[in-house]
């Protein structure tokens, strides 16, 4: 196959993933030209596993077996999710050998009703691990301070995460901390820290989303549309000096690896801006971005593979400062938005169960 965008973007240091998953992209075909055309990963959700079963019938025969042999709603959406991912992974198994561990992988979250349970959830976790029994996989966990806790305990236990809903710079430091301190237990109780990968996925869309929003009510489009860009080089900028300083080095030097920062919301939603605005805005080495359907297709029709990271991180904080004095805080709109994400998940996965149930009541009707 020819070469395409997403290889002259691998070549500057960034892997393309894509932000979707379904049963009928996985058998039918359009994941595997993906992958054929440079694609090197998948992150999924529970909004994006709540549209791939409740619009379509793609899953049905399966909900009628498993119903059918007594399992529960949340069994059912285990294993249907299970499976998808595991089918997934296998299609990425050569993108994971080839590039030595660093791509390859899928994405699953874990039941995001169970966000306030650090217990909960880090058994959930290493369940999900072993179940999935992949080792080109990743659990995703929210950045909350309850999920800080979590990535950290499953960092210890050789498990790869992927570190979602990170919106603010503040944020995106704690979860490096966890990060370190994940490995550092790991490679103190005799682990092999080479084993482990790790994204932090930064959404960055929906600041300029939120902070737009904002502007528009004052009647200031100054700095319309330079909120996120500028948000997402600061925190480029934290990537950088956390892992080249001395606690990264010393677990570098065990064979650890370094936590790459994830580009994730990198849909655009204004018709105002370039439809590829979060991807040419974001390149650079050591990073991923994960886009939606439509991001991608714009990419490899018409996407640029140019290097623009690190940016000026002083022309970025002047950005924010320049918010600030026109009253927007984009600390409290981070701190929102995670708020925001957070019940949306949930109620996207309230959503599926209930899907769940009527297909399973429809189909045993038969």
């Amino acid at each position: 196959m020819p070469e395409t965008k997403l290889h002259e973007i691998a070549r500057l240091g960034q892997s393309v993933w894509i932000d979707n998953i379904s049963r009928s992209m996985i058998v039918g075909g359009q994941l595997r030209a993906l992958i054929d055309k440079g694609l090197r990963g998948q992150t999924s959700n529970p909004t994006i596993f709540k549209q791939a079963i409740s619009q379509s019938s793609d899953y049905d025969a399966e909900i009628e077996r498993l119903a059918q042999a007594g399992k529960s709603t949340f069994e059912i959406y285990d294993e249907l999710t299970i499976k998808d991912v595991q089918d997934a992974a296998d299609l990425f198994g050569g993108v994971y050998e080839a590039t030595q561990g660093l791509d390859g992988y899928v994405s699953l979250e874990i039941n995001p009703q169970l966000g306030n349970e650090f217990e909960a959830q880090l058994k959930e976790g290493r369940r999900l691990w072993q179940a999935l029994n992949r080792p080109n996989v990743m659990i995703k966990v929210p950045a909350t301070k309850n999920g800080l806790h979590v990535v950290q305990g499953l960092i210890a236990h050789g498990i790869n995460v992927n570190v979602t809903l990170i919106f603010s710079a503040e944020q995106y430091q704690q979860v490096v901390w966890a990060y370190l301190k994940g490995l550092d237990l790991l490679a103190k109780n005799g682990g092999e820290t080479g084993r482990v990968r790790s994204v932090a996925s930064v959404f960055v869309s929906r600041v300029d989303t939120s902070v737009d929003k904002k502007l528009d009510e004052k009647k200031d489009a100054g700095l319309r549309g330079q909120a996120a860009l500028a948000n997402a080089a600061i925190i480029y900028h934290k990537f950088q000096n956390s892992f080249n300083g001395d606690e990264f080095k010393a677990l570098k030097r065990q064979g650890a690896h370094l936590q790459r920062v994830l580009w994730a919301s990198t849909g655009t939603k204004d018709p105002q801006y370039s439809d590829i605005k979060y991807v040419t805005g974001l390149m650079g080495p050591d990073t991923v971005n994960t886009m939606p359907d439509k991001t991608l297709e714009a990419v490899l029709d018409h996407g640029t593979a140019l290097g623009c990271l690190p940016a000026s991180v002083a022309a970025a904080q002047r950005t924010i400062g320049q918010l600030r004095m026109k009253g927007v805080d984009i600390g409290m709109v981070c701190n929102q938005l995670l708020d925001d994400g957070l019940a949306a998940f949930e109620k996207s996965f309230e959503e599926l169960t209930v899907c769940l149930e009527e297909k399973q009541a429809r189909l045993l009707a038969k």
